[in-house]
């Protein structure tokens, strides 16, 4: 019986139950469950913001422009830097494409952040529409803190008078336009100096991250136990068949009876001359077990063997 579960068809399958449960313990379950977390925190982290007041821009960044804690609102007073715009590419905003931009602010403290003012959408062929510029007289905004972005594969590009980026990385950023800026960003709130279209708040809902991670967790106990029931119904029909195998030669065994070489004559019963011959055929009716054997059987003796063969050939 082990023999059968050593085959490579076993063993191949045993493998990949193995490896499944194995990530979907250690990789799949959490990282659905670590996006779950992520989200939970992002809605507290808004939450909060909306609760308390807009903070100075000097607590909610450090000395070197990075944050504290992301999503806070901060409030910092100075003037946009326009000339030094740029665009963010072709970024979907509720499932349009739209151009985003970029400006640089200069604080009344000397330190420059930059500035997400919205989006506007595209116009045909996802050209670029018109842009109202940013004000350049001193002003006071409100903005929610945001982590910088991974600079992206794309390389910027200059197209209809713009400078172009496929992320917000204040580095790049920095290097295009020639401005030192914090490391991370501000995204402008609604009903603000230089407000293009605000962007969105990301909805406080946790989606079904939570019940996909515990999905996969009951996925890896399951494969398992798949597994062994396979395992399970592998034995129990083999036994079966064997059974059954066992069975049928029985049967024939005890259809074929003991036989005996009754054809060969012998000295003391070969006819002796003058003598009438006993053992000649007969004409006469044939033993009964004969007629009852060809009644039952149509003239020939079932083939026991040939149904363990078949069975064989059904279960294998």
């Amino acid at each position: 019986m082990l023999k059968t579960f050593l085959k490579p068809g076993w063993v191949l399958f045993l493998i990949f139950i193995v490896a499944f449960s194995y990530l979907s313990f250690t990789v799949l379950a959490p990282w659905q469950l670590n996006k779950d977390d992520q989200i939970v925190e992002r809605n507290h982290l808004i939450e909060e913001a909306y609760e308390a007041d807009p903070q100075p821009v000097t607590e909610v960044f450090s000395a070197d422009g990075s944050l504290h804690k992301e999503w806070e609102r901060a409030e910092l007073t100075g003037h946009y830097l326009p000339e030094d715009e740029v665009l963010l590419r072709l970024r979907p905003v509720e499932s349009a494409p739209g151009f985003q931009s970029l400006v640089p602010f200069e604080t009344e403290s000397g330190e420059t952040f930059l500035v997400n003012r919205g989006w506007v959408p595209t116009d045909e062929g996802n050209s670029v529409p018109h842009i109202d510029p940013a004000p350049t007289d001193k002003v006071t905004i409100v903005g929610m803190a945001r982590y910088n972005e991974r600079e992206h594969s794309s390389a910027p590009i200059e197209e209809q008078g713009y400078t172009q980026v496929y992320s917000i990385n204040t580095e790049q950023i920095a290097e295009l336009v020639d401005v030192p800026l914090a490391h991370d960003y501000l995204q402008l709130s609604p009903e603000q100096p230089g407000e293009l279209n605000a962007l969105p708040v990301p909805k406080l809902d946790r989606g079904n991250h939570l019940s996909y991670g515990y999905q996969w967790i009951a996925f890896g106990i399951m494969a398992p136990l798949g597994f062994a029931y396979f395992v399970w119904s592998e034995i129990r029909e083999r036994r079966r068949a064997r059974g059954e195998e066992a069975a049928l030669a029985a049967a024939a065994a005890a259809v074929d009876g003991p036989t005996t070489d009754e054809t060969a004559p012998s000295q003391s019963s070969a006819p002796q001359q003058n003598e009438p011959d006993t053992t000649a055929p007969s004409t006469e009716a044939a033993p009964a077990s004969s007629r009852r054997t060809r009644s039952r059987y149509g003239g020939s003796k079932p083939d026991f063997y040939e149904k363990i063969r078949e069975r064989g050939h059904e279960r294998f």
